[in-house]
């Protein structure tokens, strides 16, 4: 795999995103080596079946999830990601999630490991703020802080 260019790595956070708002975990793992290794807060997983089972039950409770994510930097085959989602859990608490995770890619472009540090807010349903996927003429465009 080449070392990723600002248009390469911005375009693989793109194509991440957009493949988990779709919240069809098949679908994501494919992104993933078969052996890829996660730290998700304090979870952590290896391989596809694990990735898979572990969205399952991720979005079986964190109703209408919404992401945006954040090219932060990049570095060979690294890439540094902030992002936000938003979900309500069954009692219809709504959530707005904030993270940092660190991606290392392996020679076919598949991801090998993924690293997330996850904090979550209570929001009301009016501070909602991400609706569904990002329409195209929105990406690239970074995401506030707060």
């Amino acid at each position: 795999m080449e070392p990723f260019t600002p248009q390469t790595a911005a375009a693989k956070v793109q194509s991440a995103e957009d493949a988990w708002n779709t919240r069809d975990p098949d679908r994501v793992a494919l992104a993933y080596t078969p052996d890829s290794r996660w730290r998700n807060r304090d979870t952590f997983l290896t391989g596809r079946d694990a990735i898979v089972a572990f969205l399952r039950d991720k979005w079986s409770r964190e109703l209408d999830y919404a992401l945006r994510k954040s090219l932060w930097s990049f570095n060979g085959n690294r890439i540094a990601v902030r992002f936000q989602y938003e979900c309500h859990d069954p009692a219809g608490q709504w959530w707005r999630s904030y993270g940092n995770e660190l991606w290392e890619f392996a020679d076919d472009g598949l991801m090998r490991r993924r690293e997330a540090s996850i904090n979550d807010v209570r929001i009301t349903e009016a501070d909602r703020r991400i609706f569904g996927p990002r329409p195209p003429q929105e990406h690239g465009q970074d995401i506030p802080l707060r």
